[in-house]
């Protein structure tokens, strides 16, 4: 739980604790891929990928994100069932779609194929980019693109649903950026949108689509506080989901606050306090997609429809999950909305 210590597990001290702490079976060819990976090989995929994900790949893909989600809004349209209950299989639907659209679609295994080997020049590692390989990618991306996302667009709806004087505010600002361009959306749009981004932030922050992170420790090493001796093999969780509700780094971590993730308080966050796509050289490699497709799908929902959110008896709760942290006994009441013009 020390700060620091997490610093020096996620990040200082990555050459010790690289391996996720996860054993996989070699003939699973799907596992194959850079979540479940390590050591080298993990790190020559990773390279490999991460430039999939710039800021220039992101505004290329935009329109792709986009499609997809007017798609959804006229799915909802057509459909108003959807709009009833077991909201979150909807919202999996439209992150499906949109994922499938927009990472499948910019062929990343051609690109990746044509440029041959793939090789570190440090160990001398040689990699091969065959079908198997980026199909064990290609299934990566969609078991952490779906789920995740779709839970972190539903924390957003929960919370707002909740709180109707922060859902005016969401919905006041993706109004004026319509008229302000024209009923249009882009990558630079949807980024700048910042009382959205603030809402979305402190949803996650209360709701992390994941509850803790696992390293194994690769070589016997030292932790900072308290000269903890962590030896090799040993597997360390870091429990994210206590981090975001401590109190220690929020004040009344149980409260809805949009703006302590305003520009003028961000400053004030402890960067190791908020890591709801992790943390380190393993940070997730599509966060700037994710976060993206899951603005987008709120800013067309929002500016279609209002919710309300329903907490049934009992009251909230979490499902359990192997990893993931879902909201559960609670939905959302979703009803069409005239948006300004």
């Amino acid at each position: 739980m020390d700060p620091t210590n997490v610093q020096h597990i996620l990040a200082s001290d990555f050459h010790s604790f690289n391996h996720r702490g996860i054993t996989i079976s070699k003939d699973d060819l799907l596992a194959d891929n850079i979540l479940l990976m390590n050591g080298n090989r993990w790190k020559l995929v990773r390279q490999n990928l991460t430039p999939l994900f710039t800021s220039t790949k992101l505004r290329a893909m935009y329109y792709i994100i986009d499609k997809s989600a007017i798609d959804f809004m006229e799915l909802l349209k057509s459909k108003p069932e959807l709009l009833k209950g077991d909201v979150f299989d909807t919202l999996s639907s439209f992150c499906s779609a949109a994922i499938g659209a927009a990472v499948f679609g910019v062929d990343i295994c051609v690109t990746l194929q044509k440029n041959g080997k793939l090789i570190d020049k440090e160990s001398g590692l040689e990699l091969e980019p065959t079908d198997e390989l980026l199909a064990a990618q290609a299934f990566f991306f969609f078991i952490a693109g779906v789920e995740p996302t779709a839970t972190a667009i539903f924390a957003t709806l929960v919370e707002l649903g909740r709180h109707p004087e922060y859902l005016e505010k969401v919905q006041n600002e993706i109004d004026e950026a319509f008229i302000k361009n024209d009923s249009k959306m882009s990558y630079d749009i949807v980024s700048n949108m910042s009382f959205l981004d603030m809402a979305f932030n402190e949803a996650m922050r209360m709701h992390p689509p994941i509850g803790f992170l696992t390293r194994e420790c690769v070589r016997d090493t030292v932790l900072p506080v308290g000269n903890i001796k962590v030896d090799k093999g040993t597997r360390v969780f870091t429990p994210l989901f206590e981090y975001h509700h401590n109190e220690k780094h929020y004040e009344d971590p149980e409260v809805f606050k949009p703006e302590r993730f305003s520009p003028e308080n961000k400053h004030k966050i402890a960067d190791i306090s908020f890591m709801p796509f992790g943390k380190g050289n393993r940070v997730c490699v599509g966060m700037r997609y994710a976060t993206l497709q899951a603005k987008t799908g709120l800013i067309y929902l929002l500016r279609n429809f209002t919710v309300n959110t329903i907490i049934k008896p009992g009251g909230m709760r979490y499902s359990k999950q192997q990893v993931q942290v879902r909201l559960d006994n609670v939905d959302i009441e979703i009803s069409p909305r005239t948006p300004r013009c």
